[in-house]
């Protein structure tokens, strides 16, 4: 691993946060299309 130094800490906080946040978009657009499918489908079974 990079010797980082005093600042290893908060480097690996940070790569910690950007990793949860972009896992957290990934899961609500996965959630978000799952969603509008679901809702065209069922619009298209009424009509």
């Amino acid at each position: 691993m990079i010797d980082l130094g005093r600042y290893t800490g908060t480097v690996l906080a940070a790569y910690g946060v950007s990793v949860v946040l972009l896992a957290g978009l990934i899961w609500h657009s996965i959630a978000a299309n799952t969603r509008a499918r679901r809702n065209l489908e069922k619009h298209r079974n009424d009509a």
